[in-house]
């Protein structure tokens, strides 16, 4: 199995240098697309931008789940100053980007890149440290503009995509660093496990589909899944933090977050699966936290549902996670879907 695991950390290096903040998800929607098309796989794309592949097997429908769109923002206004305002998308925290480097995406094709900082950020010039809220970040470009008028001349208008710098690292110590391992981590492990299943490394014992969401972080990801779907596990970052029992090395098993508790026979199912594999694992509850297999529950699917996936640090901030987890979660996915 070990190839899959070097693939899985490649292919997060693919993935996060493709700017996806949600309603910005074409590029990377194609990029899995010609993935799995490339492994022989016939992946679709709904009117929506959701990418679905039937990975094979037979009986009890398994959808598996993980989104590609990111937090992110959207330029609001453009000041007199020739500054941007920007705007969230997602559940995003501007202290965690103030000093940032990011690009702006116009909706010509143009790309401009910037930093993300405070109103006033100069140690040496603040009488007062300035709050890294909303209202008191900016866009800096870096091209030569000092009016609305200059930033206009370039193409740049409300609307336009501002997506965050991922800075993805391996380190030799197997520590993965990266913004938005929420959630491209799990969506390379997905395809990884793809990859398996396409080699027979893994088989089957059910009809397993995957599905790459592109709209989880605006809380509308799995909202259309497929008809004969009887269970449905969202792969998305296991929590690492106060209160919590998983670390950046295991694979977090949630059985309860702000949505509710997971079906108790699903989580059930994982932790016994997980024991039965002896894979490093942690169950938790998410106080703060939603699905895109919620989503589904609310959009009226009767359905079981599970939420699973590698031990992430300091989410929606610049994130990092393990090889190990890494490991973890993709054998005990692998060990699932054989079941």
């Amino acid at each position: 199995m070990e190839q899959y695991f070097l693939y899985i950390t490649e292919e997060l290096k693919h993935l996060t240098a493709i700017p996806s903040p949600s309603g910005f998800t074409k590029d990377v929607a194609a990029y899995v697309m010609k993935t799995l098309s490339d492994m022989g796989y016939a992946p679709e794309c709904s009117r929506k931008g959701n990418v679905s592949v039937c990975i094979g097997g037979e009986g009890a429908p398994l959808v598996l789940a993980a989104h590609l769109d990111t937090l992110g923002a959207m330029v609001r206004a453009v000041k007199g100053n020739g500054r941007l305002r920007p705007t969230t998308l997602g559940g995003h925290r501007w202290q965690t980007a103030d000093g940032e480097n990011c690009t702006v995406h116009t909706r010509d094709g143009k790309v401009y890149t910037g930093v993300v900082l405070n109103r006033e950020p100069s140690v040496h010039v603040a009488d007062k440290d300035v709050e890294a809220s909303e209202g008191n970040m900016e866009i800096l470009l870096d091209e030569n503009v000092f009016t609305a008028e200059d930033t206009a001349k370039l193409g740049i208008r409300v609307g336009d995509i501002i997506s965050m710098d991922p800075r993805t690292v391996v380190t030799k110590s197997g520590y993965i660093k990266s913004r938005f391992l929420d959630d491209k981590l799990s969506a390379a492990i997905l395809l990884g496990l793809a990859g398996a299943v396409k080699d027979g490394a893994v088989r089957l014992k059910r009809k397993v589909t995957l599905l790459f969401t592109v709209y989880e972080e605006v809380g509308h990801g799995g909202s259309f899944i497929p008809a004969d779907t009887e269970e449905m596990i969202s792969v998305d970052m296991g929590c690492v933090g106060d209160d919590l029992t998983c670390t950046e090395r295991m694979v977090s098993i949630c059985a309860k977050d702000s949505g509710g508790p997971y079906n108790y026979d699903v989580v059930s199912a994982l932790v016994r699966t997980a024991e039965e594999e002896k894979l490093s694992y942690a169950v938790d509850i998410y106080p703060h936290y939603g699905s895109d297999v919620e989503a589904s529950l609310r959009a009226g699917y009767d359905i079981r549902h599970g939420l699973i996936g590698p031990g992430v640090y300091a989410s929606h901030n610049y994130e990092r996670s393990h090889t190990e987890g890494v490991k973890n979660t993709f054998l005990l996915l692998a060990a699932y879907v054989q079941k």
